[in-house]
């Protein structure tokens, strides 16, 4: 049912739930690790929220973790910090919500961790909304995006956003101006991204010339019939991360507008066709490369994997595996070893804080014997460990992983807690291959019994108890294309769950 301001009330009300619970789990992991924090949404009831509030304001807690819902008429001048642990929807949002640090004119820092996965959550979020808000709203994360990944001055670009000038290069300030990138000539590209942007009447959005100069084939190009110019793919020789940077910093530079009330429409003004005329030199610096799987350290190096602590840890998962008559990735995987090779666990209670550890896994026998191997090896190398740095998540710092624990004891097909948690069954399959591989038992028999034929499960159980690997990709090789991914990843929970727990 839509409200008469053609909203989904369904759709909010799953945002604002969601916001609330990671909320309360981010206060609830400051907590365990020694930080007074308090969560603030606009879930709690009035008088909670005013107690948090003034909490904050007398100084009994030092960090608040809130939604926008806080902060809108906070007077404490003396914010040093503001994170965002989540990237905003705008840089209006952004913008706003830094202004709140260091009022009273000391420093005031603003730190924004930022993932794509951040994104394609903010976007999935829009799905139940109008077609014209989720328009503008993706163009919004768009821009919020490019301020994430760009290497150009953040004031400089935030400034532009607003529709002011920053003259300055270097502020001498931001992250990028304190440590610069080196700079490209990209004044061909620049000539490239212009004459194509002409060529198809100025009339797209980023995203689409992009497409265009690259040579990508989308139905949207080819339903205009753009592919057959011959501009289309001028570009299909360089680096495709080039061309954002490129488009992004001749905005800035004002060889291009963006018709902001129009949907980003980009437009090629009167300096921009000077350029093409008559091109010159145009220092660009790349974005910045985000993985997913990148580890940032703190500034100075706190922590690297130790090699010879690594082999050690290796030698000693094999005999373990040995002994129990198990593979070694069933013992410990590789990713938490070298984990434990980085962070030096000395204690049953510190191994859990390894990725693919928990309690399940803790309670296991051979897990003493790695701990006594880190501590001797510490003390025999006079090793000092940064165990301030660590970071104690709390037990259960998962709803999700919770309720599908819940949902398997109910015997609940894995197909629907997808849907009830809206995830896709691959996701579910990533946290339940999370679950089993820190150590907790899971019983998927009920499901396997219904979807797969029981020579399959036979026959791929009997491939893991033989394999000394647990690599979906090798597995597949070897097993032919007679068995399915999905079969193959189900089975494989079911051996990790009963033969490492």
């Amino acid at each position: 049912m839509h409200s008469n301001d053609g909203r989904n009330p369904g759709a909010y009300a799953v945002e604002r739930q969601f916001v609330a619970q990671s909320v309360e789990e981010l206060a609830a992991i400051l907590r365990a690790n020694d930080i007074k924090a308090s969560a603030y949404h606009a879930g709690l009831d009035s008088a909670t929220r005013t107690q948090t509030q003034d909490a904050f304001l007398m100084e009994d807690i030092d960090v608040i973790v809130a939604t926008i819902a806080f902060g809108m008429g906070i007077d404490k001048p003396d914010v040093r910090f503001v994170i965002h642990y989540d990237i905003p929807k705008s840089l209006e949002g952004y913008y706003q919500e830094t202004g709140r640090a260091g009022r009273d004119g000391g420093e005031g820092l603003c730190i924004a961790f930022y993932s794509n996965k951040d994104l394609q959550k903010l976007d999935k979020f829009m799905e139940g909304k109008p077609v014209a808000e989720q328009d503008i709203g993706r163009q919004l994360l768009v821009e919020t995006a490019a301020y994430a990944e760009t290497s150009v001055c953040r004031r400089k670009m935030l400034l532009h956003y607003f529709g002011e000038v920053y003259p300055k290069d270097n502020c001498g300030n931001c992250d990028n101006c304190l440590h610069p990138k080196a700079e490209i000539e990209a004044k061909d590209q620049l000539v490239t991204a212009l004459t194509a942007i002409l060529a198809i009447k100025e009339n797209f959005r980023a995203d689409y010339v992009i497409d265009f100069i690259i040579g990508k084939e989308t139905d949207e190009i080819l339903a205009h019939h753009h592919d057959e110019l011959e501009s289309f793919g001028a570009g299909a020789d360089e680096d495709e991360k080039i061309w954002n940077p490129v488009i992004r910093q001749a905005l800035i530079a004002g060889y291009l507008k963006k018709e902001v009330e129009n949907y980003g429409l980009l437009k090629v003004t009167s300096a921009g066709k000077k350029f093409i005329k008559s091109p010159h030199s145009f220092m660009i610096v790349k974005d910045a490369e985000f993985s997913e799987e990148d580890v940032v350290e703190p500034e100075g190096g706190i922590s690297a994997l130790d090699p010879t602590l690594s082999a050690m840890l290796k030698d000693l998962r094999k005999k373990v595996s040995k002994r129990m008559e198990r593979p070694p990735y069933v013992i410990f995987q590789d990713v938490s070893l070298e984990q434990m090779a980085t962070d030096y666990p000395v204690t049953l209670e510190e191994l859990k804080n390894i990725q693919g550890v928990g309690e399940g896994k803790v309670k296991q026998p051979y897990a003493k014997e790695f701990v006594n191997l880190i501590k001797k090896y510490c003390e025999e190398n006079g090793i000092e460990r940064q165990v301030d740095m660590r970071v104690r998540t709390v037990a259960k710092k998962s709803m999700l992983k919770v309720k599908i624990i819940q949902s398997i004891d109910r015997q609940v097909a894995l197909d629907d807690i997808a849907t009830a948690q809206g995830i896709d069954f691959d996701e579910l399959l990533d946290e339940v291959e999370a679950i089993v591989y820190s150590g907790t038992k899971l019983n998927i028999d009920y499901f396997l019994e219904d979807v797969m034929d029981e020579d399959h499960v036979d026959d791929i159980y009997d491939y893991f108890t033989e394999s000394d690997t647990d690599k979906l990709s090798v597995a597949q090789d070897e097993l032919g294309d007679e068995y399915s991914e999905d079969e193959i990843r189900l089975v494989r929970i079911k051996f990790i769950s009963e033969m490492a727990n």
